[in-house]
């Protein structure tokens, strides 16, 4: 887990990215009905706003909230690290989802030529198709990834607040 605030920063740009990333292509292709270097390249095509908007989001307002539920709710400042990093990880998904997928609702409004009338409805069909693949994505293959590629570029301490 992050020390400071200055780590805390690096650590969400390294995992905001790997799941915005990520699950872009999980949208794309499930909006294709396929899986290929197209699709990964239309993703990478919308990837830059998407990931600012998200960044955006998480930091200056999910992450507060989410640190600020697991905290009061979930676990305690004393408890194992493996107990904190899943707890902030899932209080973290769940308004992520909420938000991106109202994110990937408008953007399929305004590019995809889908009718205003149509955002409810795509928002709210987006919202469990896009949990089922964020939580186990951020809990299995992101959170272990970035947390483990974190400490190894920046061992505790190195990076001072």
């Amino acid at each position: 887990m992050p020390q400071n605030k200055r780590e805390s920063l690096i650590f969400t740009v390294m995992m905001c990215f790997f799941m915005v990333f990520f699950m872009s292509i999980y949208n794309v292709a499930c909006h294709h009905g396929t899986l290929n270097l197209e699709i990964v390249k239309d993703a990478w095509i919308g990837f830059p706003i998407a990931y600012c908007f998200a960044m955006c989001c998480d930091w200056f307002l999910v992450s507060g909230l989410a640190k600020g539920f697991a905290f009061r709710f979930l676990v305690k400042p004393e408890s194992e690290p493996f107990k904190k990093a899943i707890a902030v990880s899932c209080c973290m998904v769940v308004p992520m989802v909420i938000i991106m997928s109202f994110y990937g609702a408008m953007e399929a409004i305004v590019s995809g030529g889908a009718g205003w009338n149509q955002l409810l409805l795509i928002w709210i069909t987006n919202i469990p198709r896009n949990f089922i693949m964020a939580l186990p994505l951020q809990l299995l293959i992101a959170g272990p990834f970035i947390r483990g590629l974190f400490r190894k570029l920046f061992p505790e301490g190195t990076v001072l607040a």
